[in-house]
């Protein structure tokens, strides 16, 4: 037998009631709900999203994406579509006609494209084991980065040779042209060539942009290097499994890239840039 349950002090929700709120903020609230859950606006902006130069009075998408719009996705006649010029401007567009060769739409609308960040944010990752590059290159293109640069330091375990390296520098810019369609990006972010440490500071260090050196010994605060008015370009370096050597860590700075830490806690090096990106484009008002 279960035991017998008084239910009497049990305190039950109370119904808010109206006189709680004002007319003024409920129809603040209302509308602020509206606008950015429920507008037909913002949905009228949710289709898949492609990158083409082919724009003129209409669209036209050929290659890997039309075959993809007419056999993966199934799209035909009159379905709409996102077509992104990858300058920062999106096209609101209607199929005008379909097959694997060849996909016209009609444009119906156009806008500024709102995924795209007000900085430039340039990523220099130190190459990791194995295939965390591939996680990284996702996840930074879906964070806001603009251009990311294998780099080879000192304690790099992985060491391709060009061959390979070329090979890999092209699956990662796949990567990073699928995940700027995911998420919503006005222009696709480059992966660069990889190049050497010694190489990577002198480019950041040449480019005006703040360069910022995330070292495991220690450093500042975000909050404390990145303050208003923000900067244009922000160049983010991040090392590979084993960190940085000190006389790197020492060359950053001499090249006036500051020290910053992400915390007390060692993260993995797949973790870090992630860490980093988010933080730095929440500060300047990017997230």
């Amino acid at each position: 037998m279960f035991p017998t349950i008084n239910t009497d002090n049990i305190t039950k929700p109370q119904k808010i009631p109206a006189a709680c709120f004002d007319g003024e903020t409920d129809m603040r609230l209302n509308e602020e709900f509206e606008k950015t859950i429920t507008s037909d606006a913002v949905e009228d902006w949710r289709y898949p999203r492609f990158f083409t130069g082919s724009i003129g009075d209409n669209v036209v998408i050929t290659g890997n994406d039309a075959v993809h719009i007419f056999r993966v996705l199934r799209m035909r006649t009159g379905d709409r579509a996102i077509i992104c010029d990858g300058n920062g401007t999106d096209l609101l567009c209607a199929i005008t006609s379909a097959s694997e060769s060849a996909v016209e739409l009609d444009i119906l609308d156009r806008r500024r494209s709102v995924g795209e960040p007000d900085i430039y944010l340039r990523l220099f990752q130190c190459m990791p084991k194995s295939d965390k590059m591939d996680f990284i290159v996702q996840k930074a293109v879906e964070l806001g980065a603009s251009e990311i640069i294998p780099v080879i330091s000192k304690r790099c375990v992985s060491r391709p040779d060009a061959k390979s390296a070329a090979k890999k520098r092209e699956r990662w810019q796949r990567i990073a042209d699928e995940a700027a369609k995911q998420c919503g990006r006005g222009k696709i972010p480059t992966v660069g060539e990889m190049i050497g440490f010694t190489e990577s500071v002198k480019i950041s260090a040449g480019s005006g942009a703040q360069g910022i050196f995330f070292y495991e010994c220690g450093g500042s605060r975000l909050n404390d290097l990145v303050k208003e008015p923000f900067p244009e370009r922000i160049d983010v370096f991040i090392g590979s499994e084993g960190g940085f050597e000190p006389e790197e860590a020492e060359l950053a700075q001499k090249s006036g890239i500051r020290a910053a830490t992400l915390g007390t806690r060692i993260l993995r090096c797949e973790t870090a840039p992630v860490a980093a990106i988010a933080v730095l484009m929440n500060i300047t008002n990017n997230m």
